[in-house]
């Protein structure tokens, strides 16, 4: 049997262990949720990360129990390859597979109050009579006909992105197993699951690069030639599984506006920073409208800005408030800077009148200051690149092979008709439209990168990055919704791709040195 055959086969024969392993990353929150509910959220990953660190071993998904470890930063990494295929570890292709481990709230009571108590968000589907289907379908982009509920997992974090680091699991356990058919030969893959991406986009994957990397003396048995982002590529309305080779870049702005506190029955006597700092939010947006400021690129689309947060300090319902703070977030497209939409909002006619009344505005880029599971504290502002891998680049062209190879050519029939057909046989090229942990990976070139060529890092705009794709199960539809959902085919096949593309990739990039 060749290696086409047999990675399609073992995806299947292990499509029952995958949907465990999701499974119960999903439940582990549950054990936790009274003492902790932010358990399985942003900087509380530790409890699922510790069963995967056991269960990546226990699979047999590394060779040696130290071949999987927590870094400082608190992400878990985890290594293969063949040891014994005669080349020099310094010349291997490196692969990273990267997938965050956190989810956002649970909300477990939304879930049962919207949808039904028949599905829950850490246990998954529990009884398909007590479900709102309609409800289901209002929540979220692409829902499996009723009857297929039972081969669909359910819960906080199946779309986004669990399904995705189990998918990483399951497919180092392939490639271990298929060494011999030259799976791993002059193949390193690095694998790592990261934490806070929910709260802080790219941060664990940032650590890497600026601490690991540099610590390491930029080891090239350590420096990737092609990072996989297993966050979900499906689109509702094109297709699951896309080939995703860009996306835009994220920024958090804060707008703090402090006023002058007094009592609500005498506000003449005070400065309202709520009042002033609604009319500042009026301005921005009818700014954006306007499309002020917005540049629009012809493959990762146009940048947006919208106000997501908003907290005020007042002493009482009765009270001019003393301060208010907005945030918004900014989409980046290319050719759009942090420092450039920072200014549109400080060029405001509205924040210069607010300063004219004597109110104190000020607009920034924030820190993300908040401790991870393993108490690291990443301190970086809250900006977040853009990035395009070519579309000749030949990680592109390894992933349209493998997905030839493992859909086009061997796709069961059965998944592609349970799933109406939203898996197409012939692969889509395309970009995220939300973030993914690859915003967090350009780097600023320096003289202090001892990079081979042979490793193609694509070099624009005074940044740097390895070629990126975005490929994994999920939805982009579905995730942050209650309901968000995956079934168990477009897992199979996820993992079956995903497993082939690395010898393809090597033999690509082999033959054109």
């Amino acid at each position: 049997m060749n290696i086409d055959d047999k990675i399609a086969e073992l995806a299947a024969k292990y499509n029952p262990l995958a949907v465990e392993i999701l499974k119960e990353c999903i439940r582990i929150p549950e054990d936790h949720y009274k003492e902790d509910p932010e358990c399985g959220m942003s900087n509380h990953e530790g409890p699922r990360l510790e069963y995967l660190k056991k269960k990546i071993v226990e699979i047999g998904a590394v060779e040696k129990p130290e071949d999987v470890w927590f870094d400082e930063y608190g992400n878990i990494v985890w290594t293969v390859q063949d040891h014994d295929d005669g080349f020099p570890v310094e010349k291997k292709k490196v692969i990273m597979f990267d997938g965050h481990t956190d989810t956002v709230d649970p909300l477990p009571e939304s879930w049962k109050d919207v949808i039904g108590e028949g599905i829950d968000c850490f246990k998954g589907l529990t009884d398909p009579e007590k479900v709102s289907e309609e409800a289901l379908k209002g929540c979220i982009g692409w829902v499996p006909e009723k009857k297929e509920w039972h081969r669909t997992i359910f819960g906080r974090g199946s779309a986004d992105q669990l399904s995705g680091v189990v998918s990483q699991v399951i497919t180092t356990k392939i490639l271990l197993e298929l060494k011999s058919l030259g799976s791993l030969k002059n193949i390193i893959i690095i694998s790592v699951g990261t934490t806070a991406e929910e709260d802080n986009d790219g941060a664990g994957p940032r650590y890497y690069f600026t601490h690991t990397l540099p610590e390491s003396g930029w080891k090239q048995s350590l420096v990737p030639d092609l990072i996989v982002l297993t966050e979900g590529t499906g689109h509702s309305e094109r297709s699951q599984l896309g080939i995703y080779r860009g996306q835009r870049g994220r920024m958090q702005i804060e707008l703090e506006v402090i006023g002058k506190s007094c009592h609500g029955s005498m506000p003449h006597m005070g400065k309202n920073p709520v009042e002033w700092g609604s009319r500042i939010l009026a301005e921005a947006t009818d700014q954006v409208i306007r499309g002020e400021g917005i540049l629009d690129h012809e493959f990762l689309g146009k940048g947006t800005r919208t106000a997501s947060h908003c907290h005020v300090d007042t002493p009482s319902f009765c009270a001019v408030p003393q301060r208010v703070v907005y945030r918004f977030d900014r989409r980046t497209t290319v050719g759009e800077t942090p420092d450039q939409c920072v200014a549109d909002l400080e060029g405001l006619p509205s924040v210069a009148a607010a300063r004219e009344a004597g109110l104190t505005v000020t607009v920034r880029i924030p820190l993300y200051e908040k401790l991870t599971w393993k108490g690291y504290n990443p301190n970086n502002e809250e900006v977040y690149m853009s990035w395009e891998t070519p579309e000749d680049h030949a990680a592109v062209d390894a992933f349209v092979k493998s997905y030839k190879s493992q859909i086009t050519e061997r796709a069961p029939e059965e998944i592609l008709e349970r799933t109406k057909h939203i898996i197409k046989r012939e692969p889509y090229v395309g970009c995220f439209v939300f973030s993914t942990d690859g915003v967090g990976v350009p780097i600023r070139e320096t003289t202090e990168h001892k990079v081979d060529e042979e490793k193609r890092w694509i070099h624009k705009a005074g940044y740097t990055h390895p070629a990126m794709i975005g490929w994994g199960p999920g939805c982009e539809q579905n995730c942050h919704c209650l309901g968000e959902c995956i079934s168990y085919g477009e897992f199979q096949l996820a993992i079956a791709v995903l497993a082939r593309m690395p010898s393809i990739y090597r033999d690509i990039t082999t033959s054109e040195e």
